[in-house]
């Protein structure tokens, strides 16, 4: 018996994207956009009152997100810090501690 496997790929969004960096990581901000981007969506032709308050909802995510992605860089950081000093390398933790 054989299966078939048929994939429905819209022909009007963009499937695939790709960013790019130069010499750093991408800020907080730059994924909170790409997140909130992903999550929510309005078209340009919705009713403006609707559009414009989806938009602004977004904006506030945005917000929001990048929060909680800064919180969790000094957290990892915080447990990184904290596992090297444990390894006896308490000058190269404070290095890290500074970034």
């Amino acid at each position: 018996m054989s299966a078939s496997l048929k994939l429905s790929v819209p022909q009007t969004e963009n499937v695939v994207s790709v960013r790019t960096s130069s010499h750093r990581g991408f800020t907080p901000e730059e994924l909170a956009a790409e997140c909130v981007g992903k999550i929510i969506s309005v078209s340009d032709t919705a009713l403006p009152g609707i559009r414009d308050q989806a938009r602004a909802f977004g904006k506030n995510m945005e917000t929001l997100v990048a929060s909680y992605m800064r919180q969790a860089i000094q957290s990892d950081r915080t447990t990184v810090f904290n596992a090297i000093v444990d390894a006896g390398h308490p000058q190269l933790a404070e290095l890290i501690r500074r970034l």
